[in-house]
């Protein structure tokens, strides 16, 4: 299955009052990771929609590990752990990069999404999608 790896630095904006991450940050994250992962295996995501596909998330969890605060470095690592013709499942790890090539795990989750067509109503994704899904990274 796909694997991506993205990685950013934490903006002003997206710290609250107490000087760590907003908690919705991290949602906002995983959609980078998924992005990312979807273009790593040719498929942007205005390219699935273009096929009449689109992956609203039905399901998404986060588990917060450890703190982070502005202007951090940040990998986010994306796996997709689920393929089936409905849906898809993205499990997400996001690691601070403490230097010296040591990482902290900061936080965890997934996010289970459904294929729809154009209406809106479920849809099987079409075959080269799932070809191209399929591929190891």
């Amino acid at each position: 299955m796909q694997t991506c790896t993205s990685v950013l630095r934490v903006r002003y904006a997206e710290v609250d009052r107490l000087g760590a991450v907003n908690s919705a940050r991290y949602f906002e994250w995983f959609e980078l990771g998924r992005s990312d992962l979807l273009r790593q295996a040719g498929l942007p995501y205005d390219s699935m929609e273009a096929r009449g596909v689109a992956l609203p998330v039905i399901e998404a969890c986060c588990r917060y590990v450890a703190k982070l605060g502005y202007d951090e470095v940040i990998r986010v690592e994306t796996s997709l752990e689920v393929l089936s013709p409905l849906k898809l499942k993205f499990s997400f790890k996001v690691f601070r990069d403490d230097g010296n090539g040591k990482e902290t795990l900061a936080a965890e989750g997934h996010t289970v999404n459904a294929a729809v067509n154009g209406e809106g109503k479920p849809a099987r994704l079409p075959q080269e999608v799932v070809a191209a899904l399929s591929r190891s990274s």
